[in-house]
């Protein structure tokens, strides 16, 4: 991967980006995409975009959403020990005896998430923990030194960062999903630096509140009115002990991105990125749905009357942990793709299901 884009990427998901809280994160993209775009803007709740070649039709939303699940402030003890709520899908069992970052309005407050010691703990109560369960040590002895560090609300992210952990193996809390955000980000960078003429005005979005609720995809394609989006998200690579393949279907890491048919993904988009992969020779995985997709597609295709939609995934093992693995060589291949789609289409363009 090229050394500036690598950098990008480490310096976005190691900035925190709690659901709700994305704005810290929403910097760092827009710095990055800015040299790339002829313009860019965010609205009320913090969507970001970037847009090349304003204008230009169709319109082209390429969206990925910029944040994270995480915990937030819910109860302070009188011994100054802070309870959680969670932020999206956290796994409790998997969160305990973690080292996390409160986020207040000082700065960040370091703190471990409490975890009692198996000699202190009877084998009947060794059951999984609910959220309710977990308890943040600050170091501190009272409620009343607890309170002058963080407050009701504050955000709660865990403190493990980007690393390359084998070859183009690479590990971190959050690729899910700034890894989308990135392509995105990237898809605008090769077409402002190859320079194919567009014909389309493309939108780069780094949109908010995905995980608990795809409310800014819904805000953002509302507002922005695309005639076509393609949305980058993360899926579940399969290729690990205990995974079903007949329920889960065979998604590897190193294999490439993968293209989801059914449901929210219209068919002439899905057949338009197929041919493209083939033109390119990049390699593609393909993934099924039934009534839904769980991404921000759901929340896009069906806005002001059907915005023709297409989902692209990275193969992420361990999703929703401190330690989820993505391929480098998958990623880069995301960008690539959009960035040749956008450069597909013709003047006004439409896609249509045909009957």
């Amino acid at each position: 991967m090229r050394k500036q884009s690598l950098a990008f990427l480490e310096n976005l998901v190691n900035t925190p980006s709690p659901s709700g809280h994305e704005a810290r994160g929403q910097r760092v993209w827009l710095d990055y995409v800015a040299p790339f775009a002829d313009r860019t803007y965010t609205d009320a709740y913090g969507n970001a975009v970037a847009i090349l070649h304003p204008g230009g039709s169709p319109r082209l939303m390429l969206a990925a959403h910029a944040d994270e699940i995480a915990l937030t402030v819910n109860y302070i003890t009188d011994q100054g020990f802070v309870y959680v709520r969670k932020i999206g899908g956290v796994d409790a069992a998997i969160t305990k005896a973690q080292r996390v970052t409160i986020h207040s309005r000082r700065g960040p407050v370091p703190a471990v998430v409490g975890n009692v010691a198996p000699h202190l703990t009877k084998d009947d109560d060794k059951k999984p923990p609910k959220i309710h369960d977990l308890f943040l040590d600050l170091g501190v002895a009272s409620k009343k030194e607890a309170e002058a560090l963080v407050r009701i609300g504050d955000p709660v992210t865990l403190s493990q960062g980007f690393e390359r952990l084998r070859g183009d193996v690479a590990v971190a809390r959050a690729f899910d999903n700034r890894v989308g955000t990135f392509a995105v980000a990237e898809t605008l960078r090769l077409l402002r630096e190859r320079g194919p003429r567009l014909a389309a005005e493309v939108c780069a979005v780094s949109n908010i509140m995905e995980e608990t609720g795809l409310y800014g995809a819904r805000q953002i394609a509302y507002s922005l009115a695309p005639d076509i989006a393609l949305v980058v998200d993360v899926t579940h690579a399969t290729d690990y002990p205990t995974v079903s393949l007949p329920q889960y279907g065979d998604v590897r890491l190193g294999r490439g991105p993968t293209i989801t048919r059914g449901g929210c993904n219209h068919p002439e988009i899905v057949d338009r990125l197929e041919s493209i992969a083939r033109q390119r020779r990049i390699p593609l995985q393909h993934e099924t749905m039934s009534s839904h997709s769980g991404t921000d597609t759901d929340a896009i295709f069906w806005t002001r009357g059907g915005i023709p939609s297409g989902l692209v995934s990275l193969p992420n093992r361990y999703m929703h942990s401190p330690v989820e693995l993505i391929h480098l060589g998958d990623l880069e291949q995301i960008p690539e793709l959009l960035a040749a789609f956008a450069a597909s289409l013709k003047r006004n363009q439409k896609f249509k299901v045909r009957i």
